[in-house]
Order: structure tokens, then C-alpha cells, then sequence
């Protein structure tokens, strides 16, 4: 059985990690959303943490910024184990950055079409 959690140990929130995405990961985009990832072998004993986030810039409101980011992290939870299965069957660990990219607020199946998107681009770089 699948188990859809989005647990504290999956969620990244070391600076130095994020500052390192920034300056050497690698990133692709899938439409309305922007992956920066890299390989990491200081996290803890999960395949991938991750973090969303939608640009101020974009979006004024912290309401609306806030939808966005609940509707990532559902669409991400949903489809996790794709990605986790593939990680294990590696034996890869990754942290990664979800950056919101669309200049409109999108409903969630579009949203959740580009998650299943992403597992398909990781299966292709491993």
C-alpha cells in the first residue's frame, strides 16, 4: 500500500542545501512548474526533500501564493512514490526546489499533470 503522506523529514529546509541547488543543481522546466534538483548525500534516510515555492514577484498576496504552494505539495504527495521507486531502485538521494512559474493561478489538475510530467523526466536522466 501507497502511503500519501508529505512527512517533516521530506520537506527541505536547510539553507546551505537550497544555496547549493541554486548554484550547482541542474533544472528543467515542466510547464507551469520550474525543477531544480540536485544529488545530495547529507539527507536523511528519505529518497527526496523537497520545496515549493511561488514567487512574490508574481504573486502579491500571500493568500494566493499560499494556494498555489497547498496545491503543489498535494499534486507532489500524490505522486511521490513514482519518483521514490525510482530513487530506491538507484539508490539515489535528491533535494529539489519546485518553483511555481505561471504568471496565472492554474487549478489543480494542471498542476498535478505537471508532477506526473516530472516523474517521467527523472526516469529519462537516471
Amino acid at each position: 500500500m501507497v502511503a500519501y503522506t508529505f512527512r517533516k523529514e521530506e520537506k527541505l529546509c536547510s539553507q546551505k542545501i537550497i544555496g547549493e541547488l541554486f548554484l550547482t543543481g541542474s533544472s528543467f522546466l515542466c510547464y507551469p512548474l520550474k525543477v531544480v534538483w540536485k544529488f545530495e548525500q547529507l539527507l536523511p534516510q528519505v529518497p527526496a526533500q523537497v520545496v515549493f515555492s511561488v514567487p512574490k514577484r508574481l504573486f502579491k498576496k500571500a493568500h494566493d501564493r499560499n494556494l498555489l504552494k497547498r496545491r503543489m505539495r498535494e499534486a507532489y504527495r500524490f505522486h511521490k512514490h513514482e519518483l521514490y521507486s525510482l530513487l530506491q531502485q538507484n539508490e539515489l538521494r535528491t533535494a529539489m526546489m519546485i518553483v511555481y512559474i505561471a504568471k496565472e493561478e492554474l487549478e489543480f489538475a494542471e498542476i498535478e499533470k505537471a508532477m506526473i510530467k516530472i516523474a517521467g523526466r527523472f526516469k529519462n536522466k537516471l
